[in-house]
């Protein structure tokens, strides 16, 4: 089923090309020698409600409005949404190759089941972008018009680490005195890649660093605010004040450790550290606020800029030519550490947030 991801620049854009007549075809990919007048560019997320991903596609809708100031070709771009089901996602891919796009970008649902994409684009001739969602590498190899746009999940967790111990520190994080600090994990996904390598390496970090942890549980909220608020709910139940540090997988679930603080009447003092990654206007505004002690800028402007530039360079060309790309295959972007000291750089030079 398709959904069209809820953002009102993009609701403008589909109004726009709809009314333009351009929602009805385009060339099928084929290396070409000029660029062609009109190009297609089909996007399918894993979850279309999800907050960076929305902030992600937003960007991308500028990049696109901006291109097109410049002349050239006509651009369309299909969104669809998958409601985090793989079947589902597998559908709109087929229908983006029968709807004749140029070029897919595939934010993967599983990450570990991309062959049934790869199979159908590589039968039609498209090439594929996979972004955010970082699919295995020799999935990746399976064919040579197969690419990668995201960040590196093992630097956001070393940073997330060297936060904490900045925190504890500066904060007197060991609040009890006993020479440890107790804490929970608030992991994305069960078994998702980019979970465990956030949640490990910050944990390493912070070993390397010299702090003695005690872990005393983790709560999979599937990168959700609700969800993580009510682990968190659980774990305040649980063990109360003996919380000193949360290490949340992304902000949205930060966002839901604190509105358990919240819930609970925990007074900002008594309340533990509480670290996200991703650095989301919310999330930016909750180090903003004090509430959330710092959080890993992962660059959705960065991400997006890279994605088209590549997907508009595939799509008029047939090559990567201009396009860096590691291996390749990949582009990544670097991540960032926030706190309330640099947060306001983020705020006004995030074009995520205008």
């Amino acid at each position: 089923m398709k959904k069209t991801l809820c953002c009102e620049n993009i609701r403008r854009m589909l109004c726009l090309f709809a009314a333009a007549g351009m929602m009805t075809g385009c060339a099928a990919y084929t290396p070409v020698d000029k660029t062609p007048s009109k190009i297609r560019i089909g996007v399918t997320l894993y979850d279309e409600y999800d907050t960076f991903l929305g902030e992600l596609m937003q960007c991308f809708n500028q990049d696109v409005f901006a291109k097109q100031s410049e002349g050239g070709p006509e651009i369309t771009v299909n969104m669809y949404g998958a409601s985090k089901n793989q079947a589902i996602q597998n559908d709109q891919v087929k229908e983006m190759i029968n709807n004749d796009c140029d070029v897919l970008c595939v934010n993967l649902v599983d990450r570990t089941a991309p062959t049934e994409i790869i199979d159908f684009a590589r039968s039609a001739g498209i090439p594929v972008i996979f972004f955010n969602r970082e699919l295995v590498e020799e999935d990746l190899l399976q064919w040579d018009q197969l690419y990668y746009v995201g960040a590196d999940a093992f630097q956001s967790g070393t940073m997330q680490g060297e936060l904490a111990v900045d925190a504890i520190r500066s904060q007197n994080g060991d609040k009890n005195g006993d020479g440890s600090i107790q804490y929970i994990v608030l992991e994305g996904e069960a078994g998702h890649q980019d979970a465990i390598v956030r949640s490990e390496n910050s944990v390493n970090r912070m070993v390397e660093l010299g702090v003695k942890l005690d872990k005393l549980g983790y709560g999979i909220a599937n990168w959700n605010q609700a969800q993580a608020e009510t682990k968190m709910n659980q774990f305040i139940d649980q063990y109360g004040s003996d919380i000193e540090l949360v290490l949340a997988n992304n902000d949205e679930m930060a966002l839901g450790a604190i509105a358990a603080c919240k819930s609970q009447n925990i007074p900002e003092k008594d309340r533990p550290i509480i670290l996200g990654i991703d650095g989301t206007k919310t999330g930016l505004q909750a180090v903003k606020d004090g509430e959330m002690y710092g959080t890993v800028f992962n660059d959705s402007a960065g991400q997006a800029q890279a994605m088209f530039e590549l997907a508009y360079q595939l799509a008029t060309t047939g090559t990567t030519d201009g396009i860096t790309l590691m291996d390749g295959k990949y582009i990544r972007l670097d991540y960032q550490k926030i706190t309330k000291d640099n947060v306001d750089d983020f705020i006004k030079g995030s074009r995520s947030t205008q």
